[in-house]
């Protein structure tokens, strides 16, 4: 078991190291064969999690994948992971999503997620912009297990729906976060 001194130093060494990935890494560091096959495994994975999301691929318009996202925190905290956007089976473009939050919060942890655009005007949206923030912009609804089984075709009205899974790592607190998908430069 480790001790709180170990945990803080962990905690934060791990914080300072995302940040500086964040900072000092290239635009693209996976390439684009490993993002592609991660991406794959990673909406098989959530396919078999939650049957309603590949029920809901069929009416998305694209879907945007982040098969490995990383958040560290300790007080101040980030995350960084780096996915694909993919329309029918063809990909349409490589983003990263950056995350950074502040408040009560220590610990490190990985996770995937994946957003289903269900409507050209989000589609557009996030290929447009120079950077979308998630929260502004097409409306997001985060799926949970209590969420998927209340959705059906005939109730889905919003611009897009998260779903999160896949989360290892210990992660605790409360903050105030945000989230940023951007495009990444080929």
């Amino acid at each position: 078991m480790m001790n709180l001194k170990t945990f803080l130093v962990t905690t934060t060494l791990a914080t300072a190291a995302l940040m500086t990935v964040g900072v000092t890494a290239p635009a693209y560091a996976a390439s684009a064969t490993d993002l592609n096959k991660d991406s794959d495994q990673a909406l098989q994975t959530l396919y078999k999690l939650h049957p309603f999301a590949q029920r809901l691929s069929h009416n998305a318009k694209a879907i945007l994948i982040f098969p490995n996202v990383v958040k560290a925190g300790l007080i101040f905290g980030g995350a960084y992971g780096e996915g694909e956007l993919k329309r029918g089976a063809a990909v349409d473009g490589y983003y990263n999503s950056v995350t950074g939050s502040w408040g009560l919060q220590a610990g490190a942890q990985s996770y995937s997620y994946v957003v289903f655009l269900m409507s050209d005007k989000a589609v557009r949206y996030v290929r447009n912009t120079h950077g979308w923030e998630i929260g502004v912009g097409p409306t997001v609804v985060v799926v949970d297990e209590g969420k998927a089984k209340n959705l059906s075709s005939s109730t889905l009205k919003d611009d897009a729906y998260a779903f999160i899974f896949g989360q290892q790592g210990l992660m605790a607190g409360i903050s105030l976060e945000g989230t940023k998908v951007s495009r990444i430069k080929n």
